[in-house]
């Protein structure tokens, strides 16, 4: 069966490693020493670098590695009108740096005013166009935001301002609308594929994290569930037939460190056969997120793109049990291993201090997975 325009055999979740002088500009930035416009030219250097690795590696989904961002949600949410940060969220596992993320809460109605990702998307299709593989490759850039559920599951009701929105249910029509315009101006800009980031369907797969969601929002979990995938679903549903939507559940990765557990069984039949999206990227590096029994509830025609292999740790997945486990899910697939792709679990860098690894290791990890990928499907990884 063919693939989905813009997803690929060997494929990734978007997030890599941010350089050091990243890093130390964005401490500058804190301290005043260096402008946003500085920040932004350095940044625009190290991307187009990122962008050439992907597609020296093999990788043929191109993203801007996030290195305009912190945290891979706070940094898109943050621009939506009438999301302001305050402060931090206490977490339900606490890291063992300490960190716990910053909370963004809605002071007023929500809005957007101009694109939030058109500019950031035009910088790395320039890229991608400069550095067209010799070998006629199909190459195409990705765009990385949060699902609109983030706006929610970690919050409570007093996080949303009771003046902009006494009734939950015009939230959650302005969130489509926030999303709806986003999609559309990436489309008008040239994007076609869009990637939605949620870990809120992975955290609903824990049973503790279940319990604290139904106090904090009055909601069974099943209900909640369906509730955010009809959300997705509004959020996606004014897409033009040629841009693909993709989702990425994951149990959280900061610094190499999780924070839930559990199979995608009680998620499973609402996210395989609910969700409108295309193609699914979906934890599965260790027994925290189960077995493949839930994949058969994977509609025919509909792709999962498997992260067995694991960003978290530096060493290198092992080559035979990786086409194993692709081997062992794909018996749960209605049309096996033709809806499956591979990557690794999540990005190498949720949030800008990255995961255990080196650069080196990180890169070492990609080629691996392209040369697994052909070695399982073949040499063109777009089919």
């Amino acid at each position: 069966m063919p693939l989905p325009a813009g997803v690929y055999r060997a494929d990734h979740v978007g997030s890599f490693l941010r350089p050091k002088e990243i890093l130390a500009a964005r401490e500058k930035l804190d301290t005043k020493d260096i402008s946003l416009e500085e920040l932004r030219k350095l940044e625009d250097k190290h991307i187009a670098e990122v962008a050439r690795k992907q597609i020296e590696s093999g990788l043929q989904s191109i993203t801007d590695g996030e290195f305009r961002r912190a945290w891979f949600h706070i940094d898109f949410l943050q621009h939506i009108q009438g999301i302001e940060r305050q402060g931090t969220l206490a977490s339900t596992n606490v890291t063992s740096h300490g960190q716990t993320p910053p909370r963004v809460v809605v002071i007023d109605k929500l809005g957007h005013p101009k694109p939030i990702q058109v500019d950031d998307y035009k910088f790395v299709e320039a890229q991608v166009a400069g550095a067209a593989p010799k070998d006629g490759r199909k190459i195409t850039t990705k765009v990385c935001i949060p699902s609109p559920t983030m706006l929610h599951f970690r919050g409570s009701r007093e996080s949303i301002s009771q003046e902009a929105y006494p009734n939950m249910d015009l939230f959650f029509e302005d969130i489509v609308k926030v999303y709806q315009q986003e999609i559309a101006d990436l489309y008008e800009a040239g994007c076609r594929f869009v990637q939605l980031d949620d870990t809120n369907l992975a955290y609903l797969c824990d049973a503790g994290m279940r319990t604290e969601a139904a106090k904090r929002h009055g909601e069974d979990p099943q209900k909640l569930t369906k509730q955010y995938a009809a959300l997705i679903n509004a959020a996606i549903s004014k897409r033009p037939a040629d841009m693909k939507i993709g989702i990425h559940l994951c149990r959280g990765n900061f610094r190499s460190q999780w924070f839930a557990e559990g199979g995608y069984e009680p998620v499973a039949e609402t996210l395989f056969k609910e969700l409108d999206v295309d193609v699914y990227f979906l934890e599965y590096d260790d027994e925290r997120s189960g077995d493949f029994a839930p994949l058969r509830f994977l509609p025919e025609g509909k792709i999962v793109v498997l992260g067995v292999m694991s960003s978290k740790k530096a060493e290198l997945d092992d080559k035979d049990a990786m086409i194993k486990r692709l081997n062992e899910a794909a018996k749960f697939c209605p049309q096996g291993l033709d809806q499956l792709c591979l990557s690794h679990q999540c990005g190498f860098s949720s949030t800008m201090e990255g995961n255990d690894l080196t650069e080196e290791q990180q890169w070492a990890k990609v080629k691996l997975e392209v040369e697994i990928a052909k070695q399982v499907w073949g040499e063109d990884l777009s089919v």
